[in-house]
């Protein structure tokens, strides 16, 4: 194969011109014999342009990659696919690491890869002789050789890296050679810090990392050689690097060889460590050796991280002054910023630390003496201070658990934290409130003690001139509040004072943190901060404006995030005061203020804060004004439309049922919904939108039932059954829909039969009756949750009493009563299930205060409660079914398992609540018990064709449902007569009912 050929080829695909043709020449040839071995020998010539070296090393590359080992034909083809011939596999084993050593970098990058791939084919099989080759070039005396064949060795041992310790004996056998080899050749460059000489050194470590990180050779490193090692690791981190490299901006000394060098030294001593630095978590064939490095090297190691790295990183530095002293209110932004923390040296050190201090006994103790050495120190650097109090800090959670320092930690706020509150620097008064705030859930044992941390937080709070202290204190001022009860009771008197300083810092810093603090003061301090409210919310509506109408606003993320946290707190002090109707009267009008800045300025990402707003202002009464926001809010759904429906929901939940007098007295009011309802459902606004639209149309229905809006029926109707007629991908959207159409059969059923009789979609000339009610049986089993089960059942128990029934409800009558036991078993399921949750949620909390060593309650405990709970719920939660042994109780138990998990939940929708899902609403058992009994006494003939289908398992589960009916409503009466008079009944007795074929069944 002629070189020069191949040359101008590649020449050619460099330039777009001739690189169509380049290409296809090269494709013609590459298949040629020789034409491989001639790419290698354009790669190493130096008589050859570098591009073309380039290209003729990422080509040959591809080549090795793709055809160097041989392959099979695909099944079914007589032809083997095209690899490179033996021949020329020969001619490149015998050269690539003479090549890989001539090449300059950017051409051996893709010879070291082609000699990955090679080795992984070859070695050792078809190629030992590459250990030879590398051993001849390594033990050469021109240094020059030295890099290339430890690039090679590199190679040879990333093939075996990730291989079973039985699958690396042609390696383990290769390195007893090259390990002492590399080592020596280590120690001889070590005293040489030129950049060549470091270069060399970092490719040893990372052989050596490659070597030992997944499986350590025991066989090649043994306690004598591994000393060697560490000692090798230990000079290359603390040597110095050369002065000129200081010269170079600090962010780009990483990429340095000197710093790579001592970056891959602990590379390997972090791995090691992590892997052998604890002999309870090795397996066997290490146990040795992992307790050998624990006693020789771990403990040294650690106390020489935690004290001369962690501890330097945790202590107030020269750029934290600088920034402190220029911008102290970018002090607090870097210092609270959650995305900074990622990035922070200091916060890997904070982590680093209190992983070390938790997984390893000797960390603490060591550490806490250290930092107790530099507090009691009298002339010691206050960085040194700040440092110490940084780390105990950083462990309080775990200390607070050590009975051996807990009781200490009361003294150490006492004599080390409470006197730097009067220090000059104020670095040192912030740190002082930072550890009062990392203690506050210590148990203070002189109440004193708890006093002077309260009063000194409150004073920084409210006197230091510092804004970082200010901060500081702010959030060690609340968590004291929040964890110690008399805290509380000692800031009650200041509370004013102290949350004017609280809004005025947050005016100032917009730190997001402060508005958490604020928002869980209001919490803790409800009473007093109604008398306060309409202060602090016209305070907040005041920064908000300012935050909103800022010029950074757009490109700065912190206003954002702040901004919403002031409408959270808003809405929390719109909650604490939601029974003083007078101020919320005040405060709807500063709400609305800001509600209107809002939808003015378009700021969308803020559209759920003000919605949730405008729903907190709603819950008790609602006022004209908020009446009127109906209508603004009807202009912005047009604009924005679909997205924030969901968003709105809460909000038209209370528009229809907090104030349904209003609703009703203006047309208009009734129409924006429904106009924004069919918006959604006719548009593409997606099922979560539409179901909860449909939720809405529902609602109304059930809302206004007698209530005479009979002319909105059909247009709700339609609306919904339209909807189904198009693509519906979830159940969810489908029963939502169907479930409009039933509100309205409980609304009037002649009007719900009359409109479904007018209704004509154009893909179907006929009444879509039929459609509806077929419909319906079929997906009866996907109403989920409480409140559906119930309207579906409540709708078939209508649609079965029917005097003037359509046909095609006839032509169900054979599923209507299994489909409504099936819905009562639905409801049973999930009242049993609820009650389940609550009791593993009781069971939680009881864990979370138990301490760690306390007794865990048995498991068979647990169960005969949860057994219990499940037959007290027996039937949706109304007392002990009336029929029912204890074989039957088995038997249900059976059918509980047949229950997805999904069909017990809550369905999303159920916290709109309707007058169906009222205390004193519509009992469903006692509703369907009398329509079948009204069917019974009236139709004989019509009771047979839907009881007589039932086998009797359902005929007796279907008496439970009487008897239970009948013990609910016993109950309801009862309950009413005591409420009057204050005497308690005793109901017993329950009788059966229905009656099967003519022959009474017991209900027993």
């Amino acid at each position: 194969m002629d070189p020069n050929r191949i040359i101008q080829a590649l020449k050619g695909t460099i330039d777009p011109k001739l690189r169509i043709a380049a290409e296809n020449e090269l494709n013609q040839s590459y298949k040629i014999i020789n034409f491989a071995p001639s790419l290698l020998q354009i790669i190493v010539s130096d008589q050859v342009e570098f591009p073309v070296r380039q290209a003729a090393a990422i080509y040959l590359k591809n080549m090795v990659t793709q055809y160097w080992p041989d392959r099979e034909p695909p099944p079914g083809e007589a032809v083997f696919p095209f690899n490179i011939h033996e021949n020329d596999r020969q001619q490149i084993r015998d050269n690539i690491v003479e090549g890989i050593i001539r090449s300059p970098d950017l051409v051996r990058a893709q010879l070291t890869m082609c000699l990955r791939a090679i080795i992984k084919h070859d070695f050792p099989g078809h190629w030992t002789a590459v250990v030879d080759k590398i051993g001849y070039y390594l033990q050469s005396q021109n240094s020059g050789s030295w890099l290339g064949s430890l690039l090679c060795l590199y190679q040879l041992v990333k093939t075996y890296e990730y291989k079973k310790a039985e699958e690396r004996d042609p390696l383990i056998a290769a390195m007893q050679i090259f390990l002492p080899r590399i080592q020596q050749q280590m120690i001889q460059l070590l005293p040489d810090n030129s950049h060549y000489s470091v270069l060399l050194q970092k490719q040893i470590l990372k052989i050596f990392y490659a070597l030992v990180q997944y499986a350590l050779p025991l066989q090649l490193v043994n306690n004598q050689t591994m000393t060697q090692w560490m000692e090798i690791f230990r000079t290359i981190i603390d040597r110095n690097v050369p002065p000129e490299t200081l010269q170079i901006d600090e962010d780009d000394r990483p990429e340095l060889v000197w710093w790579k060098c001592k970056k891959w030294a602990l590379h390997i001593v972090a791995r090691l460590f992590e892997r052998y630095g604890s002999p309870g978590n090795v397996t066997k064939e290490y146990f040795e050796f992992s307790e050998f490095f624990l006693k020789t090297y771990a403990v040294g190691i650690q106390q020489s991280i935690t004290e001369e790295v962690i501890f330097s990183l945790m202590c107030y530095k020269d750029e934290d002054e600088e920034l402190w002293q220029e911008d102290p209110y970018e002090y607090i932004r870097m210092k609270f910023d959650v995305f900074e923390d990622y990035a922070s040296t200091t916060t890997a050190a904070q982590n680093l630390l209190y992983t070390a201090a938790k997984k390893r006994k000797e960390v603490l103790p060591k550490m806490m003496a250290f930092c107790y050495q530099i507090l009691t120190e009298p002339n010691i650097d206050p960085r040194k201070k700040d440092g110490a109090l940084h780390v105990i800090g950083s462990l309080a959670d775990i200390l607070l658990k050590k009975s051996v320092f807990k009781d200490q930690m009361e003294l150490m706020l006492q004599n080390h934290v409470f006197p730097l509150f009067m220090s000059n620097l104020g670095y040192l008064r912030a740190r002082s409130c930072w550890v009062l705030h990392s203690f506050s859930a210590l148990e203070f044992h002189n109440e004193l003690n708890l006093r002077n941390a309260v009063e000194l937080a409150k004073k920084s709070l409210i006197e230091d001139k510092e804004m970082p202290v200010k901060v500081e204190a702010a959030i060690a001022l609340q968590t004291l509040i929040s964890n110690q009860e008399q805290a509380k009771e000692y800031v009650k008197p200041y509370i004013r004072p102290v949350m004017q300083e609280l809004l005025h810092i947050v005016r100032e810093t917009e730190n997001d943190d402060l508005t958490n603090v604020i928002q869980k003061m209001i919490c803790e301090y409800s009473q007093e901060v109604a008398t306060i409210a309409v202060d602090m919310t016209q305070h907040l509506a005041e920064i908000f404006g300012k935050v909103l109408q800022s010029e950074e606003y757009e490109e700065v993320e912190d206003k954002t995030v702040m901004a919403m946290g002031i409408l959270h707190t808003i809405d929390t002090i719109l909650t604490v005061v939601e029974d003083h109707k007078e101020i919320t009267q005040q405060l709807e009008s500063i709400c609305l203020q800001i509600i209107g800045l809002v939808l003015q300025k378009h700021v969308i990402e803020f559209y759920e804060e003000i919605l949730s707003l405008a729903y907190s202002l709603t819950c008790q009464m609602i006022s004209p004004q908020m009446w009127q926001l109906l209508g603004v809010l009807y202009e912005v759904f047009q604009q924005d439309c679909f997205e924030y429906f969901a968003d709105m929901m809460p909000l038209l939940h209370n528009y229809v049922t907090i104030d349904t007098n209003t609703l009703l007295s203006n047309p208009k009011h009734l129409e924006i919904i429904y106009a924004m309802c069919k918006k959604v459902l006719t548009g593409d606004a997606g099922e979560d939108a539409e179901c909860h639209a449909a939720k809405l149309l529902e609602v109304i229905v059930l809302q206004c039932k007698g209530r005479g809006i009979d002319q909105c029926i059909p247009l709700f109707v339609e609306a919904v059954l339209d909807r189904l007629t198009r693509g519906v991908k979830t159940s969810e959207l489908r029963t939502m829909c169907l479930q409009v159409a039933i509100a309205a059969l409980y609304y009037n059923p002649d009007l719900l039969l009359h409109t479904l009789e007018n209704i004509r979609f154009p893909h179907n000339p006929e009444p879509i009756t039929a459609q509806f009610i077929n419909q319906w049986m079929n997906d009866t089993d996907c109403f989920l949750g409480l409140h559906d089960r119930k309207m579906c059942i409540i709708g078939l128990s209508i649609l079965m009493e029917l005097q003037n029934r359509p046909p095609a409800v006839d032509a169900v009558a054979a599923q209507i009563v299994p489909s409504i036991l099936l819905l009562f078993l639905g409801l049973k399921q999930v009242c049993a299930s609820r009650e389940l949750t609550e009791h593993e949620d009781h069971a939680k909390d009881e864990k979370h205060v138990a301490e760690d060593n306390e007794e865990i309650p048995s498991d068979e405990d647990e169960a005969n409660e949860v057994s219990q709970a499940m037959q007290e719920n027996h039937g949706g939660g109304g007392g002990g079914g009336g029929g029912g042994g204890g074989e039957e109780e088995d038997d249900d138990d059976d059918d509980d398992d047949d229950w997805d998990e999904d069909a017990l939940e809550e369905t999303a929708l159920e916290g709109f609540s309707t007058p169906l899902d009222l205390e004193n609403g519509v009992d469903e058992y006692q509703f369907f018990t009398q329509a079948l009994l009204t069917v019974q006494s009236r139709d004989a003939g019509w009771y047979h064709s839907l009881t007589a289908p039932l086998s009797e398992d359902q005929k007796k589960q279907l008496q439970e449902i009487y008897a239970l009916a009948e013990h609910r409503r016993n109950a309801a009466e009862a309950k009413t007569i005591e409420q009057q008079s204050g005497y308690t009944f005793d109901n017993k007795g329950l009788i059966t009912a229905f009656n099967f074929a003519g022959s009474t069944t017991s209900g027993n």
